[in-house]
């Protein structure tokens, strides 16, 4: 008599139905010092743009852990991504990982990706600070929002 296969278990797909699964990243701390030391590198002017933004991101709460990941500084919520910076050879990209959700009524957001969008910065350029500061508000309180419904 030939060996049976084992029966395959039942799934109930129902519940995942626009779920969504977060990229974690469990090895964020609430402080790296390997940021600092990234924001310190490098040409002045787009380290100094990367830097401001990143502080920012550290800024929106007490809660914001972070890490370099893919070697540039990203801002989470508890292991949960929210936003990065990252230079380039002539600009600096501020981007947000979940960025296609955020309402971007400046226009400021490129990508076409499905979540990922990113802004960029020219140096000698200022960008809307009062837009660009929204949208990393915008991510930050949507991170928590994604959080608080797992």
């Amino acid at each position: 008599m030939p060996a049976r296969k084992p029966a395959r278990p039942a799934l109930d797909v129902r519940g995942l139905m626009g779920v969504e699964e977060l990229l974690r990243l469990p090895e964020s701390a609430k402080r790296d010092p390997a940021i600092d030391a990234w924001l310190q590198a490098g040409p002045v002017e787009l380290r100094s743009l990367a830097r401001k933004w990143f502080e920012r991101l550290r800024a929106c709460g007490g809660d914001v852990r972070e890490l370099l990941h893919d070697g540039y500084p990203v801002a989470c919520l508890q292991d949960a991504p929210f936003a990065y910076v990252n230079t380039f050879k002539g600009h600096v990209n501020v981007g947000f990982f979940q960025g296609a959700a955020l309402k971007d009524p400046a226009g400021l957001l490129e990508g076409g990706g499905k979540r990922m969008r990113h802004v960029k910065l020219f140096p000698g350029r200022e960008p809307d600070e009062v837009a660009l500061g929204e949208l990393v508000e915008a991510a930050y309180w949507d991170m928590k929002a994604r959080l608080a419904g797992e």
